[in-house]
């Protein structure tokens, strides 16, 4: 019986380094984060060299256009580092995905494993508009390969490979309780207290459907003083 499985593949400028993935999307699960396994070809004139694997959190906050007098929107995290090349003494438990590759690829086929933090944010795209032009706000992760002296050297840059991946959460399949919040409030210079509470119809909504979100709201106010008006408004 033959086996197919599809990875995804991505070779550094110099065609020195090759790294193979899985996959792309990486799921949150709460209690942990899908591991990120993948395996390394390294070419044998870096033989002698070092190999390194990052695992970097770039979080845009502003456009690229608008970075003037070296100022810049935008921040890398290094989440994960580890040397791949020479592998270490004591070598983690490899995945089938990697005993694969490692059999077809011969022996320049090394492997490595991320892990992320559970703090790390998901990714996030923001979509921008028809005449914005550069790289979109948001938080997007990268997987980067790269030969140098330590995990800071990257004046290599011929000799650096990154893929872009995904760190996702899905909706719960069952709808949980109702969405509920309770505020109150004294007043300073008389008694008595206001309470306001708001409730959601459902927790959780498909954006590809467009329909009323419906709110309930119960004021009770413990004091026969008028104290205001109270306005709603719908925003995203």
């Amino acid at each position: 019986m033959v086996f197919n499985f599809r990875v995804f593949k991505k070779q550094s400028p110099n065609g020195k380094l090759t790294m193979y993935l899985g996959k792309r999307d990486f799921v949150d699960h709460i209690s942990g984060v899908e591991p990120i396994d993948g395996v390394v070809v390294i070419d044998d004139d870096y033989k002698d060299r070092k190999v390194f694997g990052q695992i970097v959190c770039s979080f845009r906050y502003g456009r690229e256009e608008d970075e003037v007098m070296g100022l810049k929107f935008q921040k890398d995290l290094y989440l994960a580092s580890e040397q791949i090349f020479p592998p270490p003494q004591k070598l983690a438990t490899t995945t089938k995905l990697q005993e694969r590759l490692k059999k077809k690829l011969g022996d320049n086929c090394y492997p490595f494993t991320f892990t992320l933090p559970p703090s790390a944010p998901a990714s996030v795209t923001l979509q921008p508009g028809k005449e914005e032009e550069g790289e979109p706000c948001g938080v997007h992760y990268f997987v980067k390969v790269f030969v140098g002296e330590n995990e800071t050297d990257r004046t290599h840059k011929r000799g650096m490979v990154s893929m872009g991946i995904r760190k996702v959460q899905y909706a719960p399949s069952k709808q949980g309780r109702q969405p509920c919040t309770v505020v109150r409030k004294d007043f300073m210079l008389s008694p008595g207290e206001l309470e306001l509470e708001v409730t959601l119809d459902k927790q959780v909504r498909n954006i590809q459907t467009v329909y009323p979100i419906v709110e309930h709201v119960t004021i009770i106010l413990y004091n026969s003083n008028i104290i205001g008006t109270i306005n709603g408004n719908n925003r995203c």
